[in-house]
């Protein structure tokens, strides 16, 4: 007597779950702190901050290209591993079970960071570019757009991707609980890295007090409007042209008239409007 034998059942290969997470978190953060140590030994100081005076901003990218461009071409390396980081940590989470929003938001903030990081990196290599240097304006916008890129714009979603698998971590008892507590505790400071972006709003107030307190101190003649020192076309000098708000008020609330009570009408009397 013969016994059926059920046929063998497909052999399931097991495929590892990514690279090691171990590997991705350490290459990334030994690229960007080698941007940082490479390009201040370079330079001799460190990476000027926006909040310094624009003077000693213009010196530094004048007169350090090489260690500019190195902190860029680092920091945009960094952001590669720190992709593959949070692609990989968001599926190990699925993997072991995890359903929660903790490894959608893990995900999605480690893209923004690198992002971002990525984004402030390729601009501050520009800025060692000699077009760029050319126009302090420009070199002043850009530094300003690599540190609201490289600064609050990577920290914040990172602290996304830290809060992410802190809280599934925790709950599901992957991570020790004091683990999990120290990643919630980076991750709340990472958010509050946007407060930075405040700083210069006291500045610039005090940049305004500053200016009107000068002219007050050069006198009356400082603190004209400034449609009553423009010139009328074909003439040289600058020749006091009465502005429009006086046309329709006229001087001291005589109601747009002349000293002999007549209209003042604009295209007369040397009056311009604007």
């Amino acid at each position: 007597m013969y016994t059926a034998q059920a046929p063998p059942r497909p052999v399931h290969r097991q495929f590892p779950g990514g690279p090691p997470l171990a590997g991705l978190a350490i290459t990334a953060t030994v690229l960007f702190l080698t941007g940082l140590i490479a390009s201040t030994a370079m330079a001799g100081k460190a990476f000027p901050s926006p909040f310094d005076s624009a003077a000693g901003i213009l010196a530094y990218f004048h007169g350090h290209q090489d260690a500019v461009k190195v902190s860029g071409f680092f920091q945009f390396a960094a952001a590669v591993p720190l992709a593959i980081y949070a692609a990989t940590v968001s599926s190990r989470l699925r993997t072991l079970g995890i359903r929660a929003p903790g490894a959608t938001i893990a995900l999605v903030g480690g893209a923004l960071a690198a992002a971002f990081l990525a984004i402030s990196g390729l601009v501050t290599w520009t800025l060692a570019q000699p077009t760029v240097l050319a126009s302090p304006a420009l070199v002043r916008g850009l530094h300003d757009l690599a540190f609201a890129t490289g600064g609050p714009g990577s920290v914040v979603p990172f602290g996304l991707l830290i809060a992410g698998l802190a809280v599934p971590a925790a709950f599901g008892a992957l991570l020790p609980r004091w683990l999990a507590g120290t990643g919630l505790i980076i991750a709340l400071a990472a958010e509050f890295s946007t407060l930075s972006l405040r700083r210069r709003l006291p500045a610039a107030r005090g940049q305004i007090r500053r200016a009107r307190l000068a002219d007050h101190r050069r006198g009356p003649a400082a603190q004209e409007s400034p449609g009553a020192r423009r010139t009328r076309p074909g003439m040289k000098g600058a020749i006091p042209v009465t502005p429009a708000w006086q046309v329709i008020t006229g001087p001291r609330g005589t109601a747009g008239r002349t000293g002999t009570g007549h209209p003042m009408v604009p295209g007369e009397y040397g009056l311009a409007c604007g």
